[in-house]
């Protein structure tokens, strides 16, 4: 009865307006790290790495405990606890001259968006009928690069003002919280007691071990493209920021395509990430042309773009309306602990004598999670199986 109740655009807009904030958290104030490093010039580098990383540390705890959360409180008490947190400490951080006080801020934000994540999309499966959800899902995917392009444009204009100025990006979530205090129901998400934490890790272990090769093998481009760009001259100055934010809207354009390629493709879906994955970074690797090299960043923000709504929607297929208690948090917790490893990842083979002062390193490393994620892909077949012939049952019946 909820969804017919709650399935009007105000409440679409409300949930997804939460896609808006989540996936560019931590990175929002990626393009002022430079401003930040020089204030804090006396400060260790890891320190200044870690304004970046540590949300994505912090979400991944929260996600931990995000059931019990769940079981406590309403949808929209969560939310609204989720956003202040993420407004609030994402403006605070630039009121402080303490990097401790400054990193403090930081996690407050990962807690805030630990809270939201899961039910940005838990929500949608939630509130949406099964024939609605792939489409939901394509649309939330599609404002999460959005999202990010947003916020890194505007961090961008604001660093240009002052490195402080740079954390007013985060009142864009002003924002949601006027459509949720609005438009979003309190309703207590089914929490999904009769499974426990063990027996949903091995039932949604295929989405989540794919979700995290699938955020490693992106996080390698945003993390690596700028500096690598910089220092072979394969790419003007001045047109490095222009096409990473062109693959972010790359990637938007493809999650809101997510349900008619999916129709197209059916079963052979569940590889279309990997491929393009390793197709963008072969082409990365292995040309300095600026035409390959804007090839192969469309790929990675296509994949990107597929990749996500895919294994979320096939995950909240499979868990229904308890998936913002069982199945998302781990999805959402694997996706984050994968942006937060994956510098680790890196640093531990570029460490490798035989692998050292090689410049296209990071292409080569994502070469190879590639491989990895498209491989389980094919191991997951029967899991996808399952999941493509139902979505085929309801394109048949929307028909």
């Amino acid at each position: 009865m909820h969804t017919e109740k709650n399935s009007g655009k105000s409440l679409a807009c409300a949930i997804l307006s939460l896609s808006l904030l989540t996936v560019m958290a931590g990175a929002a104030v990626a393009p002022a790290l430079g401003v930040i490093r020089e204030y804090f010039s006396q400060e260790n580098p890891l320190f200044i790495q870690m304004i970046i990383s540590i949300p994505a540390l912090f979400i991944f705890i929260t996600n931990l405990i995000f059931p019990k959360l769940c079981s406590r409180a309403g949808s929209k008490t969560l939310v609204m606890t989720g956003l202040f947190l993420y407004t609030a400490g994402g403006v605070a951080a630039g009121l402080f001259s303490n990097i401790w006080l400054v990193l403090l801020m930081r996690a407050v934000v990962g807690v805030g968006v630990g809270i939201i994540m899961p039910l940005s999309t838990g929500l949608l499966a939630y509130y949406y009928s099964s024939e609605q959800l792939d489409e939901m899902m394509g649309w939330s995917s599609s404002m999460n690069q959005l999202g990010g392009v947003i916020a890194t444009l505007l961090s961008g204009v604001l660093a240009s003002l002052s490195w402080r100025a740079s954390f007013l990006v985060y009142f864009l979530g002003l924002l949601s919280i006027l459509l949720c205090a609005v438009f979003l129901p309190d309703d207590r998400i089914p929490s999904g007691h009769s499974s426990s934490s063990s027996e949903n890790l091995k039932t949604f272990s295929p989405y989540i071990v794919a979700m995290f090769f699938l955020m490693m093998s992106f996080f390698l481009y945003p993390s690596n493209f700028a500096m690598i760009s910089t220092m072979d001259g394969s790419v003007p100055q001045h047109w490095i920021a222009v096409i990473m934010a062109g693959m972010d809207v790359v990637a938007a354009i493809s999650g809101a395509l997510f349900v008619k390629i999916k129709g197209f493709l059916g079963n052979s879906i569940r590889c279309l990430a990997p491929v393009l994955f390793l197709s963008g970074y072969l082409l990365l690797a292995f040309t300095t042309q600026l035409t390959g090299i804007l090839l192969g960043s469309a790929c990675i923000g296509f994949a990107n773009g597929i990749g996500i709504p895919y294994l979320i929607a096939a995950a909240s297929h499979k868990a229904g309306k308890t998936a913002a208690a069982t199945a998302l948090p781990l999805i959402s917790g694997a996706l984050y602990l994968s942006q937060f490893l994956t510098p680790f990842v890196y640093s531990a083979v570029e460490s490798v004598p035989v692998f050292s002062g090689i410049l296209h390193l990071p292409y080569y490393l994502g070469i190879g999670t590639s491989v990895i994620f498209l491989c389980w892909s094919v191991v997951m077949l029967s899991e996808h199986r399952l999941y493509a012939e139902r979505s085929v049952r309801v394109d048949l019946s929307q028909g």
